[in-house]
């Protein structure tokens, strides 16, 4: 590890950037909706014998009444899907569109778990302690690829880089990383400079037209990204955090954190938690207001989505060199269940990401790129 230690005081200029609707991103979220209870109940019948389950069990599973609420409402999800599941007298089963594309995601998390361990170990390289309660873990895990029993399957097998402790006083289950890697910890922007010099990079930065950014703020942002680069994998303990330059290494950790997810995206709250494990300040996660041209704030959907700008290009599709297996297959699966919908509620699904919580919003196209 490498320790950083910044004599020079670049004081925090206080800018503060409107929030502007982005429809292709938004888009790109609400894909997703209703996706992760669907597979969640997908996953709990196709590990059942047979991939069948009796209605009454699937009912009493704590984690679908707390995904779907109270049993009608859990019949109700089931049958209005039904290009996924298939409801009979014997119980629950899978169509078999949806277990013969199970089968192929199977296949996929067997064939990736190599890049599923290496997210993971990263993902605690990132924290000061080197571990993570298990809690946040899961609230991540979805993001970053890790199958429903990553602890029995990727954990067991891979002892030489994880360990589970209960430290006394502690309730909570932690995951500790046993050994440091150097060759994982280069940040991806530290890759993106193929070998060039890594002591000042500038983040890509692009936004939604209809920012209208004043010159001083386009001075300000020209400023910053010309500021000392430190790695979020560094020491950065020397940094004084009242400085831009401490906030470029927090932006740089959530950039970070936001490649090692799937879809380089995350629920907000899913990082709330994290402050003192990463060594950030107090209300850490301004970052995503302060740096609109690096991190889209999604409101869809009933929460707030930070989504990477770079890693869709201006579109509502990962770009090529960010795609990964397992988003095609969500994807596809997404495709599975808007299928159950009737044509006049599948538009309706699409614009409903767009009503009245984004009302008094700029709303944007295209977007342009902030020039050197």
């Amino acid at each position: 590890m490498v320790a950083v230690s910044l004599k020079k005081k670049t004081t925090q200029m206080n800018v503060k950037l409107k929030w502007v609707k982005d429809r292709a991103l938004d888009a790109a979220v609400s894909r997703e909706r209703n996706l992760r209870t669907a597979h969640h109940l997908l996953d709990l019948v196709f590990s059942r014998p047979g991939h069948r389950v009796s209605r009454s069990d699937l009912l009493a599973e704590r984690s679908v009444q707390r995904l779907c609420g109270p049993a009608y409402s859990a019949l109700e999800f089931l049958g209005r899907y039904h290009t996924m599941f298939a409801l009979s007298r014997g119980g629950v089963s899978l169509t078999r569109a949806a277990l013969d594309l199970r089968r192929r995601e199977v296949d996929c998390l067997r064939a990736i778990e190599h890049d599923l361990v290496a997210r993971l170990r990263r993902l605690l390289m990132l924290t000061l302690p080197r571990s993570l309660p298990l809690h946040t873990i899961d609230l991540l895990r979805w993001d970053l690829g890790l199958p429903s029993d990553y602890q029995a399957s990727i954990l067991r097998r891979c002892p030489e880089h994880f360990a589970l402790e209960q430290p006394e006083g502690d309730e909570r289950v932690w995951l500790r990383l046993l050994s440091w890697d150097d060759l994982l910890a280069v940040s991806e922007l530290e890759k993106s400079a193929d070998g060039g010099d890594t002591t000042c990079l500038p983040f890509p930065v692009s936004f939604t037209r209809g920012f209208g950014l004043r010159s001083k703020c386009l001075d300000w942002l020209r400023e910053w990204k010309a500021l000392p680069y430190t790695s979020p994998y560094a020491d950065a303990s020397g940094l004084d955090r009242r400085t831009d330059v401490s906030e470029k290494r927090n932006v740089g950790v959530f950039h970070e954190l936001l490649h090692l997810t799937v879809a380089k995206r995350t629920e907000r709250q899913n990082v709330s938690n994290m402050r003192k494990l990463l060594g950030m300040p107090q209300k850490f996660t301004k970052v995503f207001e302060r740096h609109p041209g690096i991190f889209y704030l999604s409101r869809v959907l009933g929460t707030q989505t930070v989504v990477l700008r770079e890693a869709y290009g201006g579109g509502g599709q990962l770009l090529e060199k960010h795609a990964h297996p397992l988003v095609a297959i969500r994807e596809e699966y997404s495709i599975l269940l808007r299928a159950a919908l009737p044509p006049r509620t599948r538009r309706r699904k699409r614009h409903e990401a767009f009503g009245k919580q984004d009302e008094g919003c700029v709303v944007g196209g295209d977007e342009f790129e902030l020039s050197e």
